[in-house]
């Protein structure tokens, strides 16, 4: 019961992070990668804890936390090519 409530403090701390960002008005890349951080930690002590992955043989957290992994990295190279995309049609129709 103790490491439950140690976890549910965390996030409350970790939420309490995340709403800074916008009480602090931070803006541009910074306000978006500490978001995004935030975000994955709090999902991670979730999954990890509260869904008893921390637990499981590392078969099964490959087999869950391994396709959502690759997503992630598929939608960065699409964002990144989105941004190349529209910076070369910025340029070649100006």
């Amino acid at each position: 019961m103790g490491l439950y409530l140690k976890i549910w403090a965390l996030l409350f701390v970790l939420s309490a992070f995340s709403y800074m960002v916008d009480y602090f008005h931070l803006q541009g890349l910074l306000r978006w990668g500490l978001i995004l951080l935030f975000m994955m930690l709090k999902a991670g002590l979730i999954v990890a804890i509260f869904m008893h992955m921390a637990w499981e043989r590392m078969a099964l957290i490959c087999a869950i936390l391994l396709p959502p992994g690759a997503l992630l990295v598929l939608v960065g190279l699409m964002a990144s090519e989105g941004g190349y995309t529209h910076l070369s049609r910025l340029l070649f129709f100006r």
